[in-house]
Order: structure tokens, then C-alpha cells, then sequence
């Protein structure tokens, strides 16, 4: 994404919403499906992001969008761009990146995955441009070949993003994979690259441990450069960045500041950047692997809030875990026994013997937060935590049970491949379709359990268990709705 203070030639924009969230509170993956390398546009007063298809290289073929007007409820729109479209591409078109100019909404894409040596060889693939009338196309190849065809100061082309400046209006292009970046001006058309003044098209900016991921983000006057580091494919992709006082750098690199955590998520990298219009709320868009997930392929795009310090340094970006059902789906869950839908922004479920819904998370110390109200049957329903061994069945796993019934009891439980055992009990008025703050707090061997009030526990209890796992809800004998889930480690 091309991102100032304030736009050249800015696509029209309508009233808005703003949004001030602290992650995506309607849950991460916020849509639906495999897809990585998200880059974002505000155009007509809704938030876009462009990612690519994450399949095998040969069957990345297309690309789709979403938009919305709250980064909360999407609206796919698919196919903008295809194979089809572009008469060069034959494999591998991903890593889109936006921008708007002169009535125009330009993609650039990466296509063919050419390698290095491969264009003196007569192959032809690297950043090409498209072009259409709407943001969601369709998308038209602007020029029949590659915008970057061959390999400069070995950055191999790919990853590139489109940035216009609020100083002068000139439109730059940034990309690289091997480990090289490089800078190049976009001519007024945006399909041809410019000369700076010594006569080079192409300026290398390679910042420590670059990998590729091109960002470019401004702020206050100052150009924040982020990229990827690490292996794609690896645990430890992350999001790294530098500061400069010009668009050409220098880039030196500053801090990692978004890296997979253990609790929630792997291979966190490849971003884009929200700032919400006329306010300093900004976003990290990225995605990233699911714990539960071994296909290098399957990532799903998220985003969490961008924070920044004082001094203009960006914050250690922290992957929460929340999901308020605001926007009407449970991506982020699994679920195990019963019929479980979302209605009214609850997770819900009708009376059932026995059912689980899990988040694919591994927390060990754990504040896990949910609204939770019984809305029939004479069992009970609660939150479940340091969960393991998942499978098709809904008492086929091991972990704590925290629940409430209509009969006023308050249990803590272990359940073990269908062995219950109560750990701890107490009593409290209780009714039916009434709906409880239920909060369990565990740090080591002490587990404390909340229901309505969260300054004296119902239940507190050393118990040693299971000491981490997947966090989730679940039901005995009675249907029940979830709302307001919150995962977190203690502060």
C-alpha cells in the first residue's frame, strides 16, 4: 500500500466509521480461507485488502479482494485478476499491492517466480501492472509484459509495494526477494519506471536480515520501511523495520516488531498497514499459520492494532485473541459434537449431551474471558482451557472445564478422554437465559474462577493437571451462547 498524511489523487471517499479496535475483535482470521501477503487501499470509504491465494505456486491462478466499511463485516469479491487476464503469466501470480491515480486503480503482482539467470534464458516473469475502473475490477494487464522483468542489484522482482508521496506527488515502487531491495520512481502513467538524477532506475535500499515483503508507510514526515524476515514457510517469519527522513532511505534496521507466539499463531510476516482517515489508529495486516496447521500453504491474513511511541518508534505488536461474533461468523473456530451457529453475535448451540468449540490456541498462564448463558436444558455450560488432545468427539480431550448450571453450582473439572473429575465447587443464584462474565485466571498451579464478579473468585484451586492447550467452550446437557472471548496472557 501506497500510504501519506495525505493522498495525490486520491480515490473519492464517502463518510465512514471509525474504527478503534484492539485487534480484530470479531476474530483472527477476519475472512474466510487460505489466503498471505496482504496489502490494503481505502478506496470509496471502505478499508481493501488484497491478498494472494495461498495454494502451490502452479495453483495460485487468481486473485480476490475484500472490502468493508468497518474492518469488521467483509465482502469478498473474487477473480479481479487471473492468469487469463495477463498473456504473460502462466503460474504463481501473488503479493498484490494497490493504489489509486488519475481516475485509475492500479494492481501490481507478482507473476512466474522467475529466478535468477532465468531472464538472460529468454523467460519471461517478475511485477507486472494491471489496471481498472473499480476497485474490484476486473483488472486488465496495462502493458503485455513484465513492468520489472529482470533482476537489479539481485533483488529478485517480487513483493513490491506502491507508495505516492504527499511532498511532491511522485510515485515510487518498492520490492525484492533473495534477500535484496531495491527503489524505483513510477512515471505519472504508474506503467513505466522513472530515472532518478544520477540516471539509475533502480537504487538499492537492502536494510539488515531483509528477506522481502516491501512496506512503505508515512508518518508525521517520516518514512517507516518494513519488511519480512526468516523463512516463509518457518515458525519465525516476522516483520522488521526502519525509519528515514527520506522516501530513498537510508533504511537502517530498527526492531523486529510482529513474530509468531507460541499461544496463538506461526509464521506471522508480509504486511500491510491500515491508518484509519484523519485519526492515529493504525493496523498491521499480515498473516499467519495456524498452531494446529503443518501445510506451508495454509495461512490466513489477520490484523491487530499498530501502536506507536513517543519518539515515533513502532511497538512490539501483540497477537490478541478475541472474537465478539460482531460479524456474524466463527472462522476461528473448530467444534466438536452439536450444531453449533452464530446468532445475535453470540456462539451458540442448542441443548446437546456433549459439545465443544475450540480456538486453535496453546496457552499455558491464561486470562480467558466469555459471556456465557444457559438457554435451556438442566445441565451446564462453561469455558474450557489447557485443552490437548482434540479429536472428533466432544469428551475425547484432556483439560480444565470451568461451568455454571441452572441449578446454581459453579464447578471447576478436569475432563481426560471422557473421565470427569470435580476439582472444586460452589453455589450462587443462577437462571436460565441470563447471561454471566465467566473469567478463569490460571497461572501455574492456581486456577481461580470468576462468574459476575471479577474482584473475589467463586473458586480458587492448585491443581497441576494440564498445564497448556487450546482454550474453547463447551456444554453438558443444555444449549447455551458464548459472546465477548477474550484469550490473553496475565500482564
Amino acid at each position: 500500500m501506497g500510504f501519506s498524511a495525505s493522498k495525490a489523487n486520491a480515490s473519492p471517499t464517502h463518510s465512514r466509521v471509525v474504527p478503534d479496535y484492539t485487534t480484530s475483535e470479531a476474530g483472527n482470521p477476519f475472512v474466510e480461507g487460505w489466503y498471505a501477503d496482504p496489502d490494503t487501499e481505502i478506496y470509496e470509504g471502505l478499508y481493501w485488502v488484497f491478498p494472494t491465494s495461498s495454494y502451490p505456486y502452479d495453483e495460485q491462478t487468481y486473485l480476490d479482494t475484500f472490502s468493508s466499511p468497518d474492518l469488521v463485516n467483509w465482502t469478498k469479491h473474487p477473480n479481479i485478476l487471473t492468469i487469463s487476464d495477463v498473456t504473460w503469466a502462466t503460474r504463481a501470480v501473488w503479493a498484490p499491492a494497490p493504489i489509486f491515480r488519475n481516475g485509475k486503480y492500479y494492481l501490481y503482482f507478482g507473476a512466474n517466480d522467475i529466478q535468477e539467470g532465468e531472464p538472460e534464458e529468454g523467460k519471461i516473469g517478475g511485477i507486472g501492472v494491471a489496471v481498472a475502473d473499480k476497485p474490484e475490477g476486473p483488472y486488465v494487464d496495462a502493458i503485455g509484459k513484465p513492468l520489472i522483468g529482470d533482476y537489479h542489484n539481485g533483488a529478485q522482482p517480487i513483493d513490491q509495494d506502491v507508495f505516492i508521496d504527499d511532498v511532491d506527488g511522485q510515485a515510487y515502487i518498492y520490492y525484492g526477494g533473495h534477500s535484496h531491495a531495491n527503489v524505483a520512481k513510477l512515471n505519472e502513467d504508474m506503467i513505466s519506471i522513472g530515472t532518478f538524477d544520477d540516471g539509475t532506475q533502480f537504487k538499492e535500499i537492502t536494510p539488515e536480515n531483509y528477506v522481502e515483503g516491501s512496506q512503505m508507510i508515512k508518518r508525521n514526515g517520516i518514512y517507516y520501511f518494513m519488511w519480512s524476515e526468516g523463512g516463509w514457510q518457518g515458525p519465525d517469519y516476522a516483520v522488521s523495520y526502519a525509519m528515514s527522513d527520506s522516501p530513498l532511505g537510508p533504511f537502517n534496521r530498527l526492531a523486529k516488531i510482529l513474530q509468531q507466539d507460541s499461544a496463538v499463531a506461526t509464521s506471522s510476516g508480509h504486511n500491510g498497514v491500515f491508518q484509519v482517515p484523519d485519526t492515529d489508529i493504525w493496523y498491521i495486516v499480515y498473516h499467519r499459520r495456524p498452531l494446529s496447521e503443518t501445510d506451508g500453504d495454509h495461512r490466513v491474513i489477520a490484523y491487530d492494532r499498530m501502536y506507536f511511541n513517543d519518539d515515533g518508534t513502532i511497538a512490539p505488536i501483540k497477537m490478541l485473541v478475541k472474537d465478539n461474533f460482531a460479524n456474524g461468523q466463527m472462522f476461528d473456530w473448530k467444534t466438536y459434537g452439536g450444531d453449533w451457529t452464530v446468532a445475535d453475535q453470540k456462539l451458540t448451540i442448542e441443548s446437546t449431551d456433549d459439545a465443544r468449540a475450540f480456538l486453535d490456541t496453546n496457552f499455558t498462564d491464561v486470562v480467558f474471558d466469555a459471556t456465557v448463558a444457559i438457554t435451556n436444558g438442566s445441565g451446564d455450560a462453561g469455558l474450557v482451557f489447557r485443552a490437548a488432545n482434540l479429536s472428533t468427539g466432544a469428551n475425547e480431550f484432556t483439560g480444565y472445564y470451568a461451568c455454571i448450571s441452572a441449578a446454581g453450582t459453579v464447578t471447576l473439572g478436569t475432563v481426560n478422554a471422557g473421565a470427569w473429575t470435580s476439582l472444586s465447587e460452589a453455589t450462587m443464584e443462577l437462571s436460565i437465559s441470563t447471561e454471566y462474565h465467566v473469567r478463569v485466571t490460571a497461572v501455574g498451579s492456581d486456577i481461580s474462577i470468576f462468574v459476575g464478579d471479577l474482584t473475589t473468585p467463586k473458586i480458587t484451586t492448585t491443581d497441576e493437571s494440564f498445564v497448556s492447550g487450546a482454550n474453547g467452550v463447551g456444554v453438558r446437557g443444555a444449549g447455551a451462547s458464548f459472546g465477548s472471548v477474550s484469550v490473553a496472557k496475565p500482564s
